[in-house]
């Protein structure tokens, strides 16, 4: 099963698109575990993942994340995507990023 983690501000803003991103996975028979976190707790929560998308607010953070959590795909969720909680399209992104 993949890991996918998001990573926002608080953790908080990216839930309702980790539910959308859960319908949109369950609807593809894609078998993935998905959570959304503070970028504060990336080392902790992600560093085990297969893939970490990061939400628009943090692309900034891209380089701490990266440090935090070696080897593992980082992406910034589209803002697009992101403003219209677009669970298919953040899951796309996630899936292009997965080595199986």
């Amino acid at each position: 099963m993949k890991k996918i983690i998001l990573l926002c501000a608080a953790g908080m803003s990216t839930s309702m698109l980790v539910k959308k991103m859960q319908e949109a996975a369950k609807a593809d028979n894609f078998e993935c575990e998905i959570a959304a976190f503070p970028t504060s707790e990336a080392k902790e929560k992600a560093a085990d993942a297969d893939v970490i998308l990061l939400g628009p607010q943090v692309r900034f953070s891209k380089g701490k994340v990266q440090e935090a959590c070696p080897g593992v795909p980082i992406e910034a969720i589209d803002m697009k995507v992101y403003g219209r909680m677009d669970g298919k399209g953040a899951l796309d992104i996630a899936r292009k990023l997965i080595k199986d």
